[in-house]
């Protein structure tokens, strides 16, 4: 379990194809502190960590994660957003994020705001997913609150703090991201839809 609440960010320097999966070897300051098989989101994606050289760590991305994240569009300087799993003792800053994504979003827009940003979304709605105005969505893995929530799209404003120390620097209109719709929303929709057949 996640919070969306960013730790810091990692640098892709080796990419490694082997068969259907990707191994991606990360650069980070996160890497003497972490230990083989534990769970790191990256870009919002829960990856096992399979092996640690110093301030360089290895995981790798299945078939299915690949086609249904970013995470395979990723190049060698890339930044990914870095989150390890929340522990027990910690505060929930952010909200409950699994590392599930659920679908493929695309930025339709960037507008800076006088020291603030303000990003917009579109996605497939065909896939069953949806937004709330004032409701969690998790984007690249960060804990954001949804504005302007429409049938397919929607916006979120980011503040200076989130905008340096996560890949929303980079993010720039057609580029796509990874969103997990928040997991109370789709419990509730799944409850109303089994009540609504009975």
């Amino acid at each position: 379990m996640f919070t969306g609440i960013i730790e810091t960010l990692g640098e892709i320097v080796e990419i490694k194809e082997e068969a259907e999966n990707l191994t991606f070897w990360v650069k980070s300051t996160l890497a003497e502190s972490l230990k083989i098989d534990q769970s790191l989101a990256h870009n919002g994606v829960c990856l096992t960590v399979t092996q640690i050289r110093q301030d360089v760590y290895s995981v790798t991305a299945i078939h299915e994660t690949l086609v249904k994240s970013n995470i395979g569009k990723l190049q060698i300087g890339s930044l990914v957003n870095l989150e390890r799993c929340m522990p027990a003792t910690g505060r929930f800053d952010g909200h409950f994020v699994q590392g599930h994504v659920d679908q493929i979003g695309i930025c339709n827009f960037v507008v800076s705001e006088n020291g603030s940003w303000r990003f917009g979304f579109e996605y497939d709605p065909s896939q069953g997913n949806f937004t709330v105005e004032k409701g969690s969505i998790c984007v690249n893995g960060v804990s954001l609150t949804v504005v302007n929530s429409k049938k397919n799209s929607f916006e979120v404003a980011i503040i200076p703090y989130t905008f340096e120390n996560t890949n929303f620097q980079q993010i720039q209109k057609g580029d796509s991201v990874n969103l997990e719709f928040d997991v109370l929303g789709k419990y509730i929709k799944k409850i109303l839809e089994n009540s609504a057949k009975n």
